[in-house]
């Protein structure tokens, strides 16, 4: 039989597709050879570490399809729980069982394979709507875009920071004399420099900006915070924060903060190993300190719990009453950014933050409107994610909105460098299967981050391995790779544009810059040297985004056909009966592509970047898309 047995990704055997509210009946199918003739078919149902649940699934006795006969089983399932769900089927007689688990991302198989996954996350849960449909850009503030303000007006800053001259220098990689790498150097970017360049921003359709860390620390990357209630001097003040917000939303733009909670710098107010604070304050250096219950001491005050042993980065108790208080309190830190301006918060390694603190994180954020995002730093599938032995509820409606979405980014990259289809089609159907629909919607989609590799260098350099930063620092593109490396980008952001959720631009990679990992990821925007082609490619695909946000705002996604050369997929919103479909040549030679045999039945369609195309069939040069919107 050519049919599956099942196929989870399919409506046909599941309906509604994916992660589902709570309450939601589902309807399951089993398709089977005619001969198949079970006395019971069973769906087995359990969320782990509770009892399962049976549904038993009618025999419909036999059906056609296509031509081709078979034996169906349905039934209906209704949840009554949120969380992680898990299930598998069985077939029995008196005298025989057959088991049918999953083989792959999807399919059923017999008797052998894994479980699979159903997502139950709480009734008339609800994401931002102002994310949907629109584009974010991530900065990283010291290397974006300085202002140079009047002198007289400039802040004192810490004598123990290097300050670069040169804009286009390579960041300091090398340890000093004592073998430590200090990132005490700075190139001085600013918010009144992000403030200069919102027109820029806008003309990349930017509807949002994620801020890198900007409050006061003493390392470059500002992760190791030393005060959450102060902008760092290099970067300004909070007057300039809260201009920079309204300017920003007055031209369609809003900022998200970064947010490090699960671990302050030892160089802060609130740990004060350095004494920059004071002799006698924080935590290290006063065991009366107010501070003090936030940290772990294993041996006061010399030896400490640190995020993953670099000490410069001291682990706090996010469950102490007085952290939770400072950080998720009324008027707490999260609180006054907001009221300052920020639409919400991306929170750092939220492996690391517990349940309980998540609970109270959203609880403030939320008070201050349910438009206010909270996005997570989440490597893997965030939707049966594990950290320290505990199953984490992220997606569930009562933590993060949704997360950041590493694994699109290894599928896209993956795929335009590799040419695979099938682990890129199983990837992205996986996350978007597994994950609530408000989260896929506003998911950040990006193929660089400030943690990664440059999306151009991934692609077309050469191949990191286990080498060092001093092999990072001496590889660069050769204008062969340059060219070829372009040509692969725009390919991957196709996909970043046009695949569900929120694309994310990682400031620089529209302009061709290029690194390996940090700090090489990190170098300064190169204002002035641009590559201009790119950026234009940019601008258009934010252009024909906007097109057809009618389709993608909050379309589902279905793959139409994809090779090792090309990929055609339709983003569909059938509640406003708008479809996009994205076809996208990545291989060396040009392409024909028959619209009636990628369109289906369709009464009225329009080409959207070409319109002499418009003829019953596309031609696509190589390295290049296009996209049709079908009414």
């Amino acid at each position: 039989m050519s049919l599956p047995v099942y196929d989870s990704f399919d409506s046909y055997y599941k309906s509604p597709f994916g992660a589902v509210e709570r309450h939601t009946e589902i309807r399951f199918r089993i398709t089977v050879p005619v001969d198949f003739n079970f006395a019971e078919c069973v769906l087995v149902m359990f969320r782990p570490g509770f009892k399962e649940r049976f549904t038993v699934l009618a025999n419909e006795g036999i059906q056609e399809k296509d031509g081709e006969k078979y034996r169906l089983y349905q039934g209906v399932y209704t949840p009554e729980h949120t969380g992680l769900h898990q299930y598998y089927f069985f077939l029995a007689n008196e005298d025989q069982r057959r088991y049918i688990k999953r083989m792959g991302a999807s399919l059923g198989g017999f008797d052998s394979g894994e479980l699979f996954q159903l997502t139950v996350y709480e009734e008339g849960m609800t994401t931002p709507e102002w994310l949907k449909g629109g584009i974010m850009y991530q900065i990283f503030p010291d290397r974006f875009a300085m202002y140079d303000a009047n002198p007289d007006d400039a802040p004192e800053m810490p004598s123990d920071r290097q300050y670069h001259t040169n804009w286009s220098d390579m960041p300091v990689w090398q340890p000093n004399s004592q073998g430590v790498v200090t990132n005490s150097d700075y190139f001085g970017g600013n918010l009144k420099g992000i403030q200069s360049k919102l027109p820029y921003l806008k003309s990349l359709g930017v509807t949002c900006i994620y801020l890198n860390p900007i409050f006061e620390s003493h390392e470059n990357h500002r992760y190791s915070t030393a005060c959450y209630e102060r902008i760092d001097p290099v970067m300004g003040t909070e007057k300039d924060f809260r201009e920079l917000c309204k300017n920003a939303r007055d031209m369609g733009i809003r900022i998200i903060l970064d947010g490090v909670f699960s671990h302050t710098g030892a160089d802060s107010v609130y740990f004060n190993k350095n004494g920059r604070y004071g002799e006698h304050s924080g935590a290290f250096r006063d065991p009366e300190s107010p501070y003090r219950d936030w940290y772990s001491f294993i041996k006061y005050p010399a030896l400490y719990e640190s995020w993953w042993g670099f000490t410069n980065l001291p682990n706090v108790n996010e469950n102490n009453p007085s952290y939770t208080r400072y950080i998720c309190g009324e008027n707490g830190i999260l609180q006054k950014w907001i009221d300052a301006g920020a639409a919400g918060w991306r929170l750092d390694v939220a492996d690391e933050l517990p349940d309980e603190f998540l609970d109270n994180l959203r609880i403030a954020v939320k008070q201050k409107g349910e438009d206010k995002v909270i996005y997570g730093e989440v490597w893997e599938d965030a939707s049966n994610k594990e950290s320290y032995g505990v199953r984490r509820r992220y997606l569930n409606g009562k933590q993060l909105d949704s997360v950041m979405n590493y694994p699109f980014k290894e599928c896209i990259l993956n795929y335009i460098k590799y040419a695979d289809p099938k682990p890129f089609v199983d990837g992205i159907m996986t996350i978007t299967e597994h994950y609530p629909k408000p989260c896929v919607d506003i998911l950040m989609n990006f193929i660089s981050t400030h943690d990664t590799e440059r999306a151009i260098t991934r692609l077309a350099g050469k191949d990191i391995g286990f080498n060092d930063r001093s092999w990072q620092a001496a590889n660069c593109l050769s204008s062969q790779e340059y060219t070829y490396g372009t040509a692969l980008l725009k390919c991957a952001m196709v996909l970043q544009f046009f695949l569900p959720g929120v694309p994310c631009i990682y400031y620089g990679d529209e302009a061709g810059q290029e690194g390996y990992k940090d700090p090489f990821n990190r170098r300064t925007y190169p204002w002035g040297r641009e590559d201009k082609n790119l950026i234009r490619f940019t601008c258009e695909l934010g252009q024909i985004r906007q097109k057809c946000i009618g389709a993608l705002a909050k379309g589902g996604i279905r793959f139409i056909d994809v090779t090792g050369d090309y990929c055609i997929f339709r983003r569909e919103d059938k509640e406003r009966g708008e479809a996009a479909v994205v076809y996208l040549n990545k291989s060396h030679k040009s392409r024909t592509f028959m619209l009636h045999e990628t369109l289906g039945e369709c009464k009225h369609y329009q080409v959207v970047r070409d319109h002499s195309r418009d003829s019953g069939k596309l031609q696509i040069a190589p390295f290049d898309y296009e996209v049709v919107l079908v009414k």
